[in-house]
């Protein structure tokens, strides 16, 4: 994946590090990697509603980016393990942070209508 080059603009930093956790999977990946090194087919089932195909993609972006390290073990069906980096370690206090925030305000988060409100209809004087 391509990166843009944010060097000497104002909000740069901040700019940089969310081209690199952008869209709605890569946190969610981060996170789940932050409890250990684990097997692409224990990843699709902590996030059930990714699809396949949109998995890889993430995982190879995550890769590409340095954030991601992936081990293939030469055995029959092939092994695939994914681990976070040194990079991505990194970004464990930003991801940890993000979750005590949505967790903190997940009742105003949540894609559940608002209550309805009956009222009476008003008299006619």
């Amino acid at each position: 994946m391509k990166r843009r080059n944010f060097a000497h603009r104002p909000g740069c930093s901040v700019e940089a590090t969310l081209d690199l956790i952008d869209g709605k999977w890569k946190g969610v990946i981060l996170y789940h990697l932050q409890g250990g090194t684990q097997r692409f087919g224990e990843l699709r089932r902590r996030m059930p509603s990714i699809t396949q195909r949109m998995l890889t993609k993430q995982l190879r972006a995550l890769e590409e980016d340095k954030l991601v390290i992936r081990k293939v073990y030469a055995e029959v069906p092939p092994r695939v393990e994914y681990r976070l980096s040194e990079l991505g370690e990194s970004l464990r206090p930003v991801i940890d942070i993000l979750k005590a925030w949505g967790e903190s305000h997940q009742q105003r988060l949540s894609c559940a209508p608002p209550p309805v409100v009956v009222r009476k209809p008003k008299r006619a004087a």
